[in-house]
């Protein structure tokens, strides 16, 4: 049958398949340029797959920030995927042959042959199938005929680092000090090292009750302070309250601030002598608030006449009213006494004055350039006219004031003469002595340590050379111990001194 319908006219019957599709067919199917040949499909596949596998010792490629996909996926390769075209210029597309083409730029070597082509005679590596785009810089992927992958040059080992020289300074860490020992001496003390019984309570008077320890710490200005009070082995054992009493506070604000460390011990027989040495620091505590602005003024103008007496009229007021609750009591004015020693720090790290002032025996130390120096006021230095370096000298000429007129007026007697009623003078016995007032200003220096303490702690520091060469090496750091190295070091037992031990040290940046 023709194609119109009829039957054949002679010609073959498959006739019209060549009229259709032979050579003779109008061009509606728009045959192709390039030979259609097994190896240009595949091709055209690879390319249109990106799936090129990267060489197997081949570095991991940077990750690119994210590019739009090109126009034409068909167009890109295993590396034009991973190195994004530059601005402005289209990205490469295939040649029918299958050769890249490549964007105008730095020249570099010429492309490698198709990886259609045939393999080197004697390939070094796996066969990475790359579609010839060069790599970054310049270099190919692959030899000629072959996309051989180059191993990567063996990296050297770093040099090693030079040799220090013995010269240069050491910036390392001095070491960690010893550890605080348990006790010196030949033998340890007798008592246990730690808490045996709790003192006897009152159910109605529950505020009485003390703990074993305190501690405490802080830092202004240019000192370092840390605080410690301990009950004694002896008060430990037989259930006995800690007598010793400590107060830390501080006055005002920034450099107007004023830091009191204030020790107090009750007397050892006296009923009630832990709640009289927490009264003494109470009042003292409570009186230089009052007063710490004038106290800040003329510690920094070092008047030490103007701080002598005024410290010496509030250590008096204060420790009066503890007699005056005494005799309210029908109790004997003994028998609320207590020692009492203050200090006094300025917050200001320009003002390196440090006020020591209060009554009864115990212990003011410097440690300065690893040796123990013993500053506590004598007795006999703060008894009559002030001394220098212990308060200031006397306001008139060396002779006396020759312009004061004498009017009669009578002095009040000093507390450390026998009154007129005493038994020395015929009359009723007189009230016991009191201590004398202790005073002493020192100027610190980088690197001191001022330590006061109480008598339970300065009697063993006194008495025992290994003690005070123990601590010496203990706090001659250049940074101060922290809170728990401090209270062990505090602790450090000597046999033959079994009583509560209060000490506040001072550090010096």
């Amino acid at each position: 049958m023709s194609q119109q319908g009829g039957r054949p006219t002679g010609r073959h019957e498959d006739d019209w398949w060549e009229e259709l599709y032979g050579d003779a067919a109008v061009d509606d199917t728009g045959p192709a340029t390039a030979p259609d040949s097994l190896d240009d499909r595949f091709a055209s596949a690879s390319g249109t797959l990106h799936e090129a596998p990267p060489p197997a010792d081949a570095p991991p490629p940077v990750p690119p920030p994210p590019v739009p996909p090109p126009a034409d996926a068909s167009s890109a390769d295993a590396f034009s995927a991973d190195v994004p075209p530059a601005p402005g210029v289209q990205a490469p597309r295939p040649f029918p042959d299958g050769t890249a083409a490549h964007p105008p730029g730095p020249s570099g070597p010429p492309p490698r042959g198709a990886p259609w082509g045939p393999p080197p005679a004697a390939p070094e590596g796996p066969v990475a199938f790359a579609t010839g785009t060069g790599l970054p810089g310049g270099a190919a992927p692959g030899g000629a005929g072959g996309a051989a992958a180059v191993p990567p040059p063996p990296q050297e080992p770093p040099s090693a680092a030079p040799a220090a020289d013995p010269r240069a300074p050491r910036l390392e860490p001095p070491p960690d000090p010893l550890p605080s020992r348990a006790h010196v001496g030949s033998r340890p003390p007798t008592y246990d090292a730690e808490p045996t019984a709790l003192p006897d309570a009152d159910p109605e008077g529950l505020d009485d009750l003390v703990p074993d320890t305190v501690l405490d710490g802080a830092r202004y200005g240019a000192c370092t302070l840390r605080a410690a009070s301990v009950r004694g082995d002896s008060a430990r054992y037989r259930g006995e309250p800690r007598r010793d009493a400590l107060l830390t506070a501080r006055f005002g604000t920034g450099e107007q601030a004023l830091v009191l460390v204030a020790v107090a011990t009750g007397g050892r027989a006296a009923p009630g002598a832990h709640r009289t040495a927490t009264e003494a620091c109470r009042w003292i505590g409570r009186a230089v608030g009052l007063s710490h602005a004038r106290l800040v003024e003329d510690i920094r103008a070092a008047r030490r006449g103007d701080l002598k007496s005024g410290l010496h009229r509030l250590t008096d007021r204060s420790l009066g009213r503890l007699r005056a609750d005494a005799a309210g009591q029908g109790l004997e004015p003994d028998a609320h006494a207590v020692t009492l020693r203050c200090l006094l720090l300025p917050a200001d790290p320009a003002c390196r004055t440090r006020v020591f002032f209060g009554v009864g025996p115990g212990g003011l130390l410097r440690l300065r350039d690893g040796a123990w120096q013993d500053i506590e006021p004598q007795v006999s230095e703060v008894r009559g006219e002030p001394v220098v370096g212990f308060g200031s000298p006397p306001s008139g000429p060396p002779g006396g004031d020759h312009l004061t007129l004498d009017l009669g007026i009578p002095t009040p007697p000093s507390p450390y003469e026998p009154s007129p009623g005493s038994s020395e003078r015929g009359g009723a016995p007189a009230e016991p002595l009191r201590e004398p007032f202790r005073f002493r200003t020192s100027i610190a220096r980088p690197g001191d340590v001022l330590l006061m303490c109480a008598a339970g702690f300065a009697d063993p520091l006194h008495g025992e050379r290994e003690l005070r060469a123990h601590l010496a090496d203990r706090w001659s750091r250049p940074e101060p111990p922290g809170l728990a190295a401090f209270l062990a070091d505090v602790q450090v037992r000597v046999k033959g001194y079994a009583d509560d031990r209060t000490a506040a040290a001072v550090w010096e940046a």
